[in-house]
């Protein structure tokens, strides 16, 4: 197998068809058709289904597209590092977020990491469901919470603090809970595994699991933070959720002593990215950028 050889692979898959990527790679579309049957015959898998219509890639020639990106990334990465040709970060990096943290606030500070590094091509994906890093190929991925053991590498970029708040109508309407106890009497707004087990609450310095009820649960906290804004309930959720709405007077922030730990915040990467500039560029922006790092409460 060559590298070349993947090159044109990657090409094929990303034109779609022999005749774009030839043009692209200013070869003959009977030399690309001829690369890629000696390399299906090398690998002994099929990878590109031929018709008359398209080009379709088989499920094992999406596995090999991805594997052969990342081999054809790394040694861009290393042709750059010997002819010090690394002022201007280049290459494709692709990036899984939470939904609503990849919005706000990573969206502003990912625009500002491409304003500084112009030549790189950024894949964005913002999803709520747990991502496959390895399998379905990304480069990174912004994580929430405690991380469960694997084999991927993980960089601390901070924490969230949660907050327990309503509406003025809602508290004015059902009053203000001033204790963990006094939430059987109120609607609670529950987010994902939290409407399942109840809201894990600091009482006296220790975790205490409250058991909690409400008219509305959903895995988005935007769909959970509106439905507090009118009215519906208590809600518990990142800060970066609700700091907008509670600055506006929309909600009001109660139980202050009861809010639960601030959730890790933290970056995760294949072992084969750590060598990459643009993971080392990246982290070491998202690291010291002010929007990440957690403003001490004010006291009242």
């Amino acid at each position: 197998m060559q590298l070349e050889d993947l090159r044109i692979y990657t090409a094929v898959v990303s034109a779609g068809n022999f005749t774009a990527a030839a043009e692209k790679l200013m070869l003959s579309k009977q030399y690309v058709s001829r690369r890629m049957a000696a390399l299906e015959a090398s690998l002994g898998a099929r990878l590109l289904i031929r018709n008359t219509r398209k080009l379709s890639v088989t499920d094992a020639g999406q596995l090999f597209a991805r594997h052969a990106q990342r081999i054809l990334d790394d040694v861009f990465e290393a042709e750059q590092a010997v002819t010090e040709r690394r002022k201007e970060l280049q290459g494709t990096f692709r990036l899984s977020m939470p939904m609503s943290f990849g919005m706000n606030p990573l969206s502003p500070l990912i625009s500002a990491f491409l304003t500084q590094h112009p030549a790189i091509q950024l894949q964005v994906e913002l999803a709520d469901r747990y991502v496959d890093v390895i399998g379905e190929g990304f480069d990174m991925a912004i994580r929430i919470g405690s991380l469960s053991d694997s084999s991927l590498i993980a960089r601390s970029l901070g924490s969230i603090r949660r907050i327990i708040c309503a509406s003025p109508a809602y508290l004015e309407r059902r009053g203000v809970p001033l204790h963990p106890d006094d939430l059987q009497q109120h609607a609670c707004l529950r987010f994902g595994r939290e409407g399942q087990s109840g809201w894990e609450l600091n009482v006296n310095g220790k975790r205490k699991i409250t058991s909690v009820q409400g008219p509305v649960m959903s895995n988005n906290g935007e769909v959970l933070a509106d439905a507090a804004i009118a009215g519906l309930g208590l809600v518990l959720l990142p800060e970066f959720i609700v700091e907008g709405a509670i600055a506006q007077g929309k909600l009001i922030s109660v139980m202050e002593t009861y809010h639960p730990e601030s959730l890790p915040l933290s970056a995760v990467y294949p072992q084969h990215r750590q060598r990459s500039e643009i993971t080392r560029a990246l982290l070491d922006f998202l690291k010291e950028s002010p929007a990440l790092r957690p403003q001490p409460v004010a006291e009242k």
